[in-house]
């Protein structure tokens, strides 16, 4: 079990991860099995065995001819069994008189089973000294054999052993073999292309991007699934715009009694003993007012505004310069250039909400941005305020929620809104500075 382990682990890392490649693969090895059983059956036995056989022919007909060159010594019947052997099994026969090998076996194997398999049937057959040259001519093969008064010098045709066929059945296993894996990668491709771009659309519509209707492709499965996302994706569009409307009018709606309401305080007579009251409901009015303004500058550009190429680097420049306007010690650390996908005046004022709420209760703001694994960007707002006890950071974001002073409001939350719209996460935590520390996740 232990063992098994690791190699499960190295073999999924073998593997390949997309579905396009495992398609191939399982297309793959299935074919390669298939050629290489019938290569063996066609080659293992059936060519071993016709070698084998043609390899037998010619050394028995060699044997034979040498017998006969063995029994008369004459020299004009050993002429006449010479030129028997060149007219009836063509091959050619020349006798080096008192000659002695010098050696014995084979000179230059070449590719193929034909000089091994004649090597065998002629030790079988002769049992006696002999070599072979294959490098003495590319059409024939010299055959060397040792006889009591002489060497006999035997040039044999190599296609008296030597099919040729093998060649070309190869040829045609890998062409075929490739030829069908073309056209299997072709029509996998296609059908891999649905699957990729409705796994692209999903994707960046979770992350906040309008990639707009699929066109549906592929497989019967896969364009019922694309056809399904465009009517997810269409009904969710449907219910945030519905959404952001209602809320956007309802708050509309409600700056006419505030503003009634500051006209009314605004006409009271200034009474001594009424002077604290006032002051603490016109700074309610102007609290509401704060709120209602924050939602409807979210609420105008939450269904209009797009994904685009926007530098990061240059929106915390810009962010931290309106909070020095306002008075706040803010510092900037990020890259000379940060470029990614975003809603950037969603995500301007999500970063001026933390801002803001960092910038009420701290001294000193910290804002820095730099890449974080090559998938996400890290941004942090530190400040060194009182801080947020850990039982209550994710209370915070609750709409009206109290903030790190006891203030309530929409900030954090419509900042969490924008982050998680982009397919990112903000969380709170203890900052380096003694305050608290927003840490805002943004994919790239």
């Amino acid at each position: 079990m232990g063992l098994r382990l690791p190699f499960n682990r190295a073999l999924k890392r073998m593997l390949p991860r997309s579905l396009l490649g495992r398609s191939l693969l399982m297309i793959l090895v299935p074919l390669v099995l298939l050629q290489a059983v019938a290569l063996q059956i066609y080659y293992g036995s059936h060519l071993n065995l016709v070698y084998r056989r043609l390899s037998d022919s010619l050394a028995g007909e060699i044997n034979f001819a040498l017998e006969l060159v063995r029994r008369d010594p004459d020299p004009a019947d050993r002429a006449w069994v010479i030129a028997m052997a060149q007219r009836e099994f063509g091959v050619t026969m020349r006798m080096e008189p008192g000659a002695v090998l010098r050696y014995t076996g084979t000179k230059v194997n070449v590719l193929g089973p034909m000089d091994d398999d004649l090597d065998t049937a002629l030790r079988q057959t002769l049992h006696g000294q002999f070599n072979m040259d294959w490098t003495y001519d590319p059409q024939a093969v010299l055959i060397r054999v040792q006889l009591p008064d002489g060497v006999m010098d035997i040039l044999a045709p190599r296609k008296r052993v030597d099919l040729g066929t093998i060649w070309l059945f190869v040829a045609w296993l890998v062409g075929t073999s490739a030829l069908v894996f073309g056209i299997a990668a072709l029509f996998m491709r296609n059908q891999v292309r649905g699957i990729r771009r409705l796994a692209d659309s999903v994707e960046a519509f979770g992350i906040g991007r309008d990639p707009g209707p699929i066109h549906p492709e592929g497989a019967v499965e896969v364009r019922r699934a694309a056809t399904a996302f465009n009517r997810m994706a269409e009904r969710i569009r449907r219910f945030l715009t519905q959404r952001t409307e209602m809320l956007a009018g309802v708050s509309h709606d409600l700056r006419t009694p505030l503003t009634r309401m500051r006209l009314a305080l605004a006409m009271l007579p200034a009474r001594p003993e009424d002077a604290e009251d006032i002051a603490e409901i016109t700074a309610d009015v102007a609290e509401m007012e704060r709120m209602i303004e924050a939602y409807l500058a979210f609420a105008r550009g939450e269904g209009t505004e797009q994904a685009e190429p926007a530098d990061l680097s240059l929106l915390l420049e810009e962010v931290a310069a309106d909070a020095r306007r306002a008075g706040a010690v803010v510092t900037v650390d990020t890259p000379p250039s940060l470029t990614l996908r975003l809603r950037a005046d969603a995500v301007r004022r999500a970063l001026t909400n933390l801002v803001d709420n960092a910038r009420r209760h701290a001294s000193h703001v910290a804002l820095t941005a730099a890449p974080m694994g090559g998938r996400n960007v890290l941004i942090t707002v530190d400040d060194d305020g009182p801080g947020i006890p850990p039982d209550r950071r994710e209370s915070v974001f609750r709409p009206f929620e109290s903030d790190s002073a006891g203030g309530t409001g929409l900030g954090l939350t419509i900042a969490r809104d924008i982050v998680r719209a982009h397919g990112g996460e903000i969380m709170l935590e203890e900052s380096p500075l003694g305050g608290l520390r927003a840490r805002v996740r943004l994919p790239i």
